[in-house]
C-alpha cells in the first residue's frame, strides 16, 4: 500500500475549525478512511503446512477421544 501523505496549511485569516474540515474533507476525498476499514477484517491466508499441520492435529485428538469412548474413559 502506497503511502498518501495529506498536508493543510493554516491561512493567516483562518480558524482552527475550518482548519480542521478542510483537513477531513481532504481525507474523505483520498479514500484513506475506505481502504483502511476494507482491509480491517481480511486475513492473510495460512501457508499450506500450517494447514497440513494443524489438520493432522485435529484428526490425533479426534483418534484418541475415540479411543478412550471405546475404552470407557470418557463419554
Amino acid at each position: 500500500m502506497a503511502k498518501t501523505i495529506i498536508e493543510v496549511k493554516k491561512n493567516p485569516n483562518e480558524n482552527n475549525p475550518s482548519v480542521l474540515r478542510r483537513f477531513s474533507r481532504k481525507i474523505q476525498e483520498s479514500g484513506i478512511i475506505q481502504r483502511v476499514k476494507g482491509n480491517r477484517y481480511n486475513k492473510r491466508q495460512e501457508s499450506k503446512l500450517k494447514v497440513k499441520k494443524s489438520a493432522l492435529k485435529r484428526m490425533g485428538r479426534r483418534k484418541e477421544i475415540e479411543k478412550l469412548r471405546k475404552l470407557g474413559k470418557m463419554k
